[in-house]
């Protein structure tokens, strides 16, 4: 079965070599494209593609708002930013609105079918600038006083699920894979949310990451 993608992107002619790239790959198919951010929405509602690899800037509604947007109604559907912008703001605002990767353009001929396939299996891929960012942030964090790392207060457990719904594992994933309940799962993933302070899983994915819990 192949990955169905939506291009959102306004720039026709980086759309149409995008397009020739990934439907060349036996396992992948361009279902879509939109040249907006209002476009990227309707479109993804329209096909409910696998992935919607998203551009940051668009004229008429950036790619983090329609994010956040395709996110709230097609919670299903993953979206892998594709952007010039190294900025590390915008890494973090498109990890908050839902995304499930961020790369950059430069690096689409060598990363983006690795990228493709990592998030569509329900990973999160960053790329190494992305990576960088977040490591720079967390010691500028640190140096600062603000990063109060309170990893050592989670059980054994908790570091193990913590690690998991990193991962991408749902809850059932994990019930079943550690022969616990959904319920406790759920439970386990309150508690590690309040010791570490954290207020969504893209907080929680981006935690896991700077303490390179991802990596092995």
């Amino acid at each position: 079965m192949k990955i169905h993608i939506l291009l959102a992107d306004d720039h026709t002619i980086l759309r149409a070599g995008l397009k020739m790239m990934l439907n060349a790959q036996p396992d992948m198919e361009v279902v879509g494209e939109a040249q907006g951010g209002r476009q990227a929405i309707t479109e993804a509602q329209r096909l409910h593609p696998d992935i919607v690899l998203m551009d940051i800037t668009m004229p008429d509604l950036s790619g983090i708002e329609a994010t956040r947007q395709i996110k709230k109604v097609l919670p299903d559907v993953k979206v892998l930013v594709l952007t010039m912008h190294e900025n590390d703001e915008y890494v973090f605002q498109a990890l908050r609105a839902g995304a499930s990767g961020y790369m950059l353009k430069e690096a689409a001929d060598t990363e983006l079918i690795t990228a493709l396939h990592v998030v569509h299996d329900g990973h999160f891929y960053l790329s190494p600038t992305a990576q960088s960012v977040m490591v720079g942030d967390y010691l500028q964090r640190v140096h600062s006083g603000e990063e109060k790392d309170s990893y050592s207060n989670l059980t054994e457990r908790e570091r193990e699920i913590l690690k998991l719904v990193a991962e991408g594992y749902t809850n059932n994933q994990i019930a079943e894979r550690l022969v616990i309940s959904p319920k406790t799962v759920d439970t386990h993933r309150t508690h590690i949310m309040d010791k570490l302070n954290l207020h969504s899983r893209a907080e929680l994915v981006k935690y896991a990451m700077r303490r390179g819990l991802l990596e092995d």
